[in-house]
């Protein structure tokens, strides 16, 4: 009879597809039985001391050391640790409204990341840019990367406007600003931090004096930068 025997024979297709996935569920505990035991006696004191070594570097990057914020008049001092890599004139629009002097110091992932603030002061702006994530190691990051831009309106010399760009990096995607527009801040105070490797610009006016030269290490809250006579 026509088409006689095909019932049967999806109902053994449908049999055969569930007794291979009783097989491969089986396979799947069993191995994950296996699996179970090898990391329970093999592993258990390696992954521990991953754990470990992970907790120690993850203190060790957050480290956070109070600054020996130096004294004198018309000091800017550095926001970040790091090095500095680029000294040039640059033309700020945001906040500086055109040409500045511009130091920026690259601080890699064995550097304290907390930033301090340069000058007391007003907090003017904070301009938060959305970007790409290029390694903070290429001056061109602070172009294009994810950056916050900080306006201070220094308290000495009064009414003189400093710029602080806190810039993620290839592995540092996360800047945490710890200040707000209209706040009021003191020199070496803590201002954010950014997490991994990344980069920190300072914009200066033209009156300014560089008091770093390329390549020096610099420490934030501490290290004064430049001067205004």
């Amino acid at each position: 009879m026509k088409h006689s025997g095909k019932a049967s024979l999806a109902a053994l297709r449908l049999i055969a597809w569930g007794g291979a996935a009783v097989i491969v569920l089986l396979a799947v505990a069993f191995l994950a039985k296996w699996a179970a035991i090898f990391i329970l006696r093999y592993l258990t004191w390696a992954l521990v001391a991953l754990w470990g070594l992970f907790a120690v570097f993850t203190f060790y990057f957050f480290r956070d050391p109070d600054p020996l914020v130096p004294a004198g008049p018309n000091l800017v001092i550095s926001p970040g640790h790091g090095k500095v890599d680029v000294i040039d004139t640059t033309t700020e629009p945001d906040y500086l409204g055109g040409e500045c002097q511009r130091i920026s110091i690259f601080l890699s992932v064995i550097d304290v990341h907390v930033q301090c603030a340069p000058v007391a002061g007003r907090v003017a702006l904070c301009k938060y840019t959305p970007g790409q994530f290029i390694s903070a190691l290429k001056t061109e990051s602070a172009q294009f990367n994810e950056n916050l831009l900080i306006g201070l309106d220094a308290a000495e010399p009064h009414g003189e406007k400093i710029g602080v760009r806190l810039i993620a990096g290839l592995i540092a995607r996360r800047i945490v600003p710890w200040l707000k527009e209209n706040d009021v801040i003191q020199r070496g105070e803590r201002i954010s931090l950014i997490q991994f490797g990344s980069r920190v610009e300072v914009y200066l006016p033209s009156r300014a004096k560089i008091k770093v030269k390329l390549g020096d290490r610099v420490v934030g809250g501490q290290t004064v930068i430049a001067a205004f006579d």
